[in-house]
């Protein structure tokens, strides 16, 4: 029986299903851990796959569990000696270094507050460590991560909606047609959005809250209504 895009629960072993074309390595994502040379799935969910070789259960979950190479908005908690703590949605809190960020030095450091928010990688995500983050990529340089501006708006979701938004045929980000805004999703279950006034961003919010259990095309359709509710404003 094929498992692939079918209810499974944890304990069950899935070896047999993972395939990779041209022999490339099998790259596990939430849901599943290797155990010898076998693979076990440890939540209950959908077992989903992309091509060519990656495989990951779905699950409807608000608690985030740390995966590697992830990248989560996280909100300054404390400072701890060369560490700020970040709270990232998780059973633990992450260490984030000052020295992490693009250009920071031990004469410049970043300037960091309690309660600030950033966008930041999962460099370590180990059961048995702390997770740690990162705000620049393999060269040196932030890209997109850093700190995110205290007048944008931060909100919760599900894991699931997070995943359902970064789906390239998602229509959400054609509304930039109808109206400018920045947009910046954590695989944590945090979405942090910003607009030209608080009406707009609570508004952009609920659309996207509500979408959790629309198709794309409701989605569309949603779209286009907040489009012509925000020239009409």
């Amino acid at each position: 029986m094929n498992l692939i895009n079918n209810v499974i629960v944890p304990g069950e072993e899935v070896t047999s299903e993972l395939k990779s074309k041209n022999d490339r390595k099998i790259i596990l994502g939430p849901g599943l851990r290797r155990v010898a040379d076998k693979v076990f799935t440890c939540n209950s969910g959908i077992l989903r796959k992309k091509e060519p070789n990656t495989y990951w259960i779905d699950s409807h979950r608000k608690r985030y569990i740390p995966q590697r190479n992830e990248m989560v908005i996280g909100i300054i908690k404390n400072k701890q000696g060369d560490y700020f703590k970040v709270d990232i949605g998780s059973s633990e809190q992450a260490l984030l270094s000052y020295l992490a960020f693009e250009g920071a030095t031990k004469k410049n450091r970043v300037k960091l507050e309690i309660g600030d928010l950033v966008y930041a990688k999962l460099l370590t995500a180990n059961r048995d460590m702390e997770p740690e983050l990162v705000c620049i990529n393999a060269q040196g340089k932030s890209s997109v991560m850093g700190v995110l501006s205290n007048d944008g708006y931060l909100f919760h979701c599900s894991i699931d909606l997070v995943r359902k938004m970064l789906n390239p045929k998602c229509p959400f980000d054609k509304l930039g047609k109808h109206f400018p805004y920045e947009i910046t999703i954590g695989m944590n279950g945090r979405i942090w959005i910003k607009t030209h006034t608080i009406k707009t961003s609570i508004a952009l919010s609920k659309a996207i809250l509500t979408s959790e259990f629309l198709s794309f095309e409701e989605i569309q359709i949603l779209c286009d209504r907040l489009g012509k509710q925000y020239y009409n404003s």
